[in-house]
């Protein structure tokens, strides 16, 4: 596996923290380069840490973490989506969405399980950007995995502000319903794949 390749699968996993950073932007009032930040470390950390615990893990739990992870996934996602949509609709509008610990801890380990899976990917096709060995070239991956991430996170939660200070509850129940339908879609790749 390439650099080019590399890259592919790093934006390809970026996709759900981006989608989930959209989502974080929507509900806040008011972002900064603090928030952006905040949610870029929690998801790029997590994307760049997950390859890392797959290809030590190895072939030993593939089997567990091929069955779970869609499941995992999608229960944490429909649990943060659920919620965001009944936050959407209560009455009392006056406290901003949270970044606090267990919110972002859920939210990232929810958007880096398929990252597990990759590092497992690691251990059976390992890459090869440069001529040092395979770990180092697999934590140089899981570096760029990382950084895109970060980026991308960054991005999403200011491209969500914009749009979120407009159409406040719209924006709030539209996250809500992308969340789930990550979910979904992670829980539904996981059946039509067998």
């Amino acid at each position: 596996m390439g650099i080019i390749e590399l890259l592919l699968i790093a934006v390809g996993l970026a996709m759900d923290a981006f989608a989930v950073s959209i989502c974080k932007g929507l509900a806040l009032k008011q972002t900064d380069l603090k928030t952006s930040l905040v949610c870029g470390a929690w998801f790029g950390g997590f994307q760049a840490v997950m390859p890392l615990i797959g290809f030590l893990s190895g072939f030993r739990f593939k089997r567990y973490v091929d069955a779970a992870a869609p499941w995992i996934a999608f229960i944490l996602l429909t649990l943060i989506g659920v919620n965001m949509i009944r936050e959407a609709l209560s009455k009392d509008r006056s406290v901003p969405a949270s970044l606090d610990f267990k919110t972002m801890l859920c939210m990232a380990v929810a958007t880096s399980i398929d990252a597990l899976a990759v590092g497992i990917t690691f251990a059976c096709v390992p890459v090869r950007i440069s001529s040092a060995g395979v770990f180092v070239n697999t934590l140089a991956a899981s570096a760029v995995i990382g950084a895109v991430t970060f980026v991308l996170s960054c991005a999403g939660v200011k491209i969500g502000s914009m749009f979120g200070t407009k159409y406040k509850l719209k924006s709030e129940l539209a996250g809500g319903v992308i969340l789930l339908l990550i979910g979904l879609r992670i829980l539904l790749e996981h059946f039509f794949q067998k």
